[in-house]
């Protein structure tokens, strides 16, 4: 019998696809890592969301594992080298995410153009100051977008109507100009663009890629939007963007460190958190009550494609 470890909260449509293709599920969100490895030995499958992360020591426990089903979009949380070196076949759900992704950092961008977050403060303190919330247009500005994969494309989707520029960079892929991006160089990018978006996996490579010196390139003070992977950014390097004018405002739905209590043991949490140039929110871009669902279904249509 072929069977699937649940490790995580996924919706029903997984579970119950998988079981109509005749895979027995076991859905146990609340497993800990430790019983994930006491049992793990005996399944075919494992899906994870974000609970921990599939590494050398979950693999060497799981001797019949076939392949990780990981019910979003990265796949950093999931040690791809030894999958590859035992043929497991890892899947994922761009797919299901990319309009939640696309959809959010339109509006982080929206609320930092025009002081969503300050102006509603501020009233809410007894103080109207309209000249002191005056906002920008999107309207002609020049969009550079970092990646053009599912959640690049679908932000630049998400723009078509607010009659920008959108100019995409893709390090891995040519061609691929459409009509709501067309490609550019890096140079082109860092020379024209208003608002910079980044939409890139966390790689060796990108890990910690935007820094000081990064910034420090860019010719136009830039509204900077992150729902990729806050491991790519260095937050120091945001906050002296900002100070330095390089930033005029940065939306994080990501950041380098996560979750309570670690956060607010960060050197720079302060500094962030005071900074009313900068929203944040949890890590949530792709995470809506829609994207829930759709994962698992993208999720059970990729596993009808794999052959065990």
């Amino acid at each position: 019998m072929k069977r699937i470890l649940i490790v995580d909260d996924l919706h029903p449509a997984f579970k119950e696809q998988a079981i109509a293709m005749g895979y027995q599920v076991d859905d146990e969100p609340q497993i800990t890592r430790q019983q994930t490895l006491d049992k793990i030995k005996d399944y075919t499958g494992i899906a994870v969301r974000t609970k921990f992360r599939i590494d050398a020591e979950i693999f060497a426990a799981a001797p019949n594992l076939k392949f990780v089903a990981r019910a979003g979009a990265g796949l950093d949380n999931i040690d791809d080298k030894i999958a590859f070196e035992r043929n497991i076949e890892l899947i994922n759900a761009p797919e299901g995410n990319c309009d939640a992704v696309g959809e959010h950092a339109t509006g982080l961008l929206l609320s930092l153009m025009n002081n969503f977050r300050r102006a509603d403060i501020e009233i809410r303190n007894g103080v109207w100051d309209r000249e002191g919330n005056r906002g920008y247009e999107l309207k002609g500005k020049k969009v550079g977008i970092i990646g053009y994969g599912f959640m690049g494309q679908s932000f630049a989707k998400k723009l078509a109507g607010f009659e920008v520029d959108v100019m995409a960079y893709d390090k891995y892929k040519t061609g691929f100009s459409d009509a709501f991006a067309r490609e550019v160089s890096m140079e082109e990018i860092v020379k024209h663009s208003d608002v910079l978006s980044l939409h890139i996996p966390l790689t060796a490579e990108t890990r910690q890629m935007v820094d000081d010196e990064y910034f420090f390139h860019f010719k136009k003070p830039i509204f900077f939007i992150n729902t990729a992977r806050g491991e790519i950014v260095k937050t120091t390097a945001v906050l002296n963007a900002i100070k330095n004018g390089k930033i005029l405002g940065a939306g994080l739905d990501v950041l380098q460190t996560e979750k309570f209590p670690a956060l607010g043991e960060q050197s720079w949490y302060n500094e962030l958190k005071n900074n009313d140039q900068v929203i944040l929110t949890p890590h949530v871009g792709g995470w809506t009550f829609d994207s829930y669902r759709k994962i698992s279904e993208v999720l059970a249509e990729k596993l009808k494609g794999l052959n065990f």
